[in-house]
């Protein structure tokens, strides 16, 4: 019986361990074993080794960047676009301030004025029965928000200026249809990810390649928010934009999926 050719083989010379789940140096692009996977043990070229880790048997800890931080991680966390390390709190762009962050310009600017000013002419000229139908939904809209506020469950340090309220729709099979909750205007989507995944118990294994993806929808459209956009700039969008009291979808979709299918079967 042939024998399986599984794994490979440290890179160390004196090592040369066989492991079923090798590491590659982002820095020499050689394969390594555990012990030896961090730069600094296994004396990597691209980089000036600080300790002999074999023989001391340290980690290297590598310190957060972004301004006062004091975060350290194990493994580099490095951003892709400013190519600088940061902490696992703030590894999107939005949350280390992002030299290269690119925000969202809004577009076709003179048509919205123009359909503004069609629909303000045509609130202008609509009977008085109308106006109180337009009333009576802007008061329902506010009374649902209350109500939203009053269940809502988030992170109570929060001021009220900052917190922005969703009625958060869970995956498909989950127990639960959906939950009120609030996060900050200032987070990023990883981060509203994250924080809702915890208050809904819900397996986030966006940390791993193969695995499905924990993403947040927009409850209309069916459009994948981009991880590293804040609720601040989708809020003020002049497309789709998000808004307090309104709903978001979070459900786990492959990595190439940019669109939620049947967005709405989740709100029925």
């Amino acid at each position: 019986m042939a024998e399986l050719d599984i794994g490979q083989h440290c890179g160390v010379e004196h090592c040369g361990q066989l492991d079923f789940l090798p590491f590659v140096c982002d820095a020499c692009s050689r394969v390594f074993c555990l012990q030896h996977r961090s730069r600094d043990c296994h004396g990597c070229p691209e980089v000036t080794p600080i300790a002999d880790c074999e023989k001391s048997g340290a980690s290297t800890l590598y310190p957060c960047t972004y301004k006062s931080c004091s975060g350290k991680e194990l493994v580099q966390v490095l951003c892709p676009y400013c190519e600088k390390h940061f902490c696992l709190g703030h590894r999107h762009q939005p949350d280390h301030e992002c030299e290269k962050l690119e925000i969202p310009k809004p577009r076709m600017c003179a048509t919205q004025q123009l359909v503004r000013e069609i629909v303000d002419s045509k609130k202008s000229a609509a009977p008085a029965k109308g106006r109180k139908g337009a009333k009576s939904s802007e008061t329902a809209a506010k009374v649902a928000l209350m109500k939203l506020k009053l269940h809502a469950v988030g992170d109570k340090s929060l001021p009220q200026s900052e917190r922005v309220y969703f009625q958060v729709y869970l995956p498909k099979g989950t127990k639960e249809k959906s939950k009120p909750m609030f996060f900050c205007t200032k987070w990023s989507i990883g981060k509203v990810v994250d924080y809702a995944a915890s208050l809904a118990s819900l397996k986030n294994d966006n940390n791993k390649a193969a695995a499905k993806k924990l993403r947040i929808c927009h409850a209309e459209t069916g459009q994948v928010l981009p991880l590293d956009n804040s609720l601040e700039t989708l809020i003020s969008s002049s497309e789709n934009p998000l808004y307090t009291g309104g709903n978001i979808i979070i459900e786990y979709l492959e990595n190439e999926t940019s669109m939620l299918q049947d967005a709405n079967s989740y709100l029925i």
